[in-house]
């Protein structure tokens, strides 16, 4: 069976989407940890491993994915619901 890859937007290696994290913006504006990995809105994947995870709230990385001003209480509540 045919599973769906995505790109992690940190270390740009391709994974089937189960190897993924997915943290969305909603049409509102919300951005928020996707478990589902089906919640309307843009969506960007990051690898579950640490590095990746540092190097985006290092970088800020979700500003530019989500071409928005992300405040750091946002990065810390994602930070949080991920360990």
């Amino acid at each position: 069976m045919y599973k769906p890859c995505r790109m992690c937007m940190v270390c740009r290696e391709r994974k089937s989407k189960d190897e993924l994290v997915r943290i969305v913006r909603s049409k509102s504006g919300d951005i928020n940890l996707d478990e589902t990995g089906k919640a309307d809105g843009r969506g960007a994947y990051i690898c579950k491993s640490k590095e990746c995870i540092e190097k985006l709230f290092k970088s800020k990385g979700l500003n530019k994915s989500f071409k928005t001003n992300i405040s750091q209480e946002v990065y810390d509540k994602i930070l949080d619901k991920l360990k």
